[in-house]
């Protein structure tokens, strides 16, 4: 699939401010399973930008305003290619997470971060949610993936940014950071290695026939997790939409939780108060149809439970 997108932020202050220094992530990834075909950022006022690489593989735009101004924009316009991922045919056994040239090489999505730092009642629950899910990881991960879709009711506003993922365990609702949060939190607790991820999903918060354009759509940024397979890589699962991550997921970034990945950070001289407007709409170029559930959509990919289903039935075939 291919998706035009644009992202746009406006800063509005009530007096001139100075001074601003921000940090953007905006830009696609280029990975197996999207590539970033063109990409441009500008902002008014005007400013350079400079672009780097962070430790995560994410790019990174900077820029600065120094003189006053009273409203900051931030325009990003990009294109990306997106395709369906092949069928995931492996099935280790646990033992394979204990390898230690696979613990070398994601011991930093093993640990405890800021927004997945779990208690014993969290890591207890995964636990016995794992093992009794047998002695392969596949099966491991999915009856995480289901613990955190189930879980959680999906409620927009009931929690912010920076809540514990014990307290959102306990509360039992949020919105698509915290599924992320806690899938993360559930899989690293038991020793499987989770990362969070940043991007898009388009949605049906607009009706196509009322937006400028009728053939795109606002959408909101979404959150969802990958799960590293021994034998296998990394495997993008959406625990909000209880789906495999599909065609449909624009990536932007991954990192250990939501603050390696937030989209604008910045400071600046002046008045606290300020007003903050976002939106993101995407047009995609190929006509493909989306299917949605709830206001959440639904990507046409199938369940994971389908996927190990024929994981299965070819083992059973090659023995």
């Amino acid at each position: 699939m291919r998706f035009d997108i644009r992202y746009l932020t406006c800063f509005s202050y009530p007096e001139a401010v100075r001074e601003s220094h921000n940090v953007l992530r905006a830009c696609p990834m280029t990975d197996a399973r999207q590539e970033m075909l063109s990409y441009r950022v500008s902002t008014t006022p005007a400013a350079r930008v400079y672009s780097y690489a962070d430790y995560w593989g994410t790019r990174v735009d900077v820029f600065g305003v120094a003189a006053p101004h009273t409203r900051l924009e931030v325009s990003v316009e990009t294109t990306v290619q997106t395709r369906e991922t092949g069928p995931l045919t492996a099935c280790p056994r646990l033992a394979s997470l204990r390898d230690t040239e696979f613990l070398a090489e994601h011991q930093e999505y093993l640990e405890s971060s800021p927004h997945t730092a779990w208690r014993e009642p969290l890591r207890r629950d995964a636990e016995i949610r794992a093992v009794n899910a047998g002695d392969d990881v596949v099966g491991a991960v999915l009856a995480l993936h289901r613990a955190a879709a189930t879980s959680l009711t999906y409620v927009p506003g009931s929690t912010y940014v920076g809540m514990d993922v014990n307290e959102v365990f306990a509360r039992k609702s949020g919105v698509c950071q915290d599924y992320a949060h806690l899938m993360v939190a559930m899989c690293r607790s038991v020793g499987i290695p989770a990362r969070y991820v940043s991007g898009y999903l388009p949605t049906a918060l607009t009706p196509r026939g009322q937006t400028p354009d009728p053939n795109a759509a606002e959408v909101t940024t979404h959150a969802w997790v990958e799960v590293a397979i021994p034998g296998a890589g990394w495997w993008g699962l959406d625990p909000t939409n209880q789906q495999e991550v599909s065609a449909a997921h624009v990536k932007i970034a991954h990192g250990r939780d939501y603050d390696d990945v937030a989209p604008l950070r910045g400071i600046y001289h002046g008045p606290a108060a300020h007003r903050l407007d976002v939106s993101v709409r995407i047009a995609p170029q190929n006509g493909a149809q989306q299917q949605y559930q709830n206001g959440r959509h639904m990507p046409a990919a199938r369940k994971p439970s389908e996927r190990l289903a024929s994981m299965q039935r070819q083992q059973q075939s090659q023995q």
